[in-house]
């Protein structure tokens, strides 16, 4: 792993393990249209998903966005100023409208924006946000990798450092924002930050967990693996 010269103890709440057991709900048939959007500024992107939202109808598909941004903060609704950045390293923090404290966004982190309409789907936050962690531990099983979430600290964690965050927003009953995955992403910005509101946090990459895989192989297993908790 990249690391500051002191890096911050792992924080108790990381190791706190949930399992996820088969959900018994019959598989859905919604589409779910996947778009890979690139490098993509985060303000527009962000637009671009509110607009969507205020937008779609009962006929709109849901749609998942693949993409990365360049550097940015982004803070979630109740986020607390005494979790960013205590330096100046020139990074934007952008206050956003999801759930969730401050987390850093960056080229070599891909990002997962999930625009569905819960109730179509049948779903409610809590068993989508318990969805998409287990997209990201299997996507991780799948290279060997065993992770785990954390009921009380949404994200996915490897031996208590993150790897994955997580962030929704609903709006008329659909959602959007979504999911974050450190692949190669320089990890030195979460250095200077608590990192989801947790002081002492440590993240990861999958570079750091021995993955050798191509960003763009990772993130096509990524969309086939959220395809299936979605199901």
């Amino acid at each position: 792993m990249q690391a500051a010269a002191h890096d911050p103890p792992h924080n108790p709440k990381a190791h706190r393990v949930h399992r996820l057991s088969v959900n018994p709900a019959p598989i859905t048939t919604e589409p779910l249209l996947v778009r890979r959007l690139g490098m993509v500024p985060y303000g527009a992107t962000l637009e671009r998903m509110r607009e969507f939202t205020m937008k779609r109808d009962d006929s709109t598909p849901d749609e998942l966005w693949l993409l990365e941004h360049p550097p940015v903060y982004t803070v979630g609704i109740a986020g607390k100023s005494e979790h960013w950045p205590r330096v100046d390293n020139g990074i934007p923090v952008v206050r956003v409208d999801r759930g969730g404290q401050i987390t850093y966004h960056g080229p070599g982190q891909l990002v997962a924006y999930l625009l569905l309409d819960l109730k179509r789907r049948g779903l409610t936050i809590r068993p989508l946000v318990r969805r998409m962690e287990q997209a990201v531990i299997t996507l991780l099983a799948s290279y060997g990798i065993e992770a785990n979430g954390d009921p009380d600290a949404p994200g996915v964690y490897v031996n208590g450092d993150k790897i994955a965050a997580l962030g929704l927003r609903v709006k008329n009953g659909c959602c959007y924002h979504g999911l974050a995955l450190n692949v190669n992403v320089d990890l030195a910005p979460f250095h200077v930050i608590n990192p989801c509101g947790y002081a002492g946090l440590r993240v990861t990459r999958t570079r750091d967990l021995g993955i050798t895989d191509r960003k763009s192989l990772i993130g096509m297993r990524l969309i086939q693996c959220i395809k299936k908790a979605l199901q």
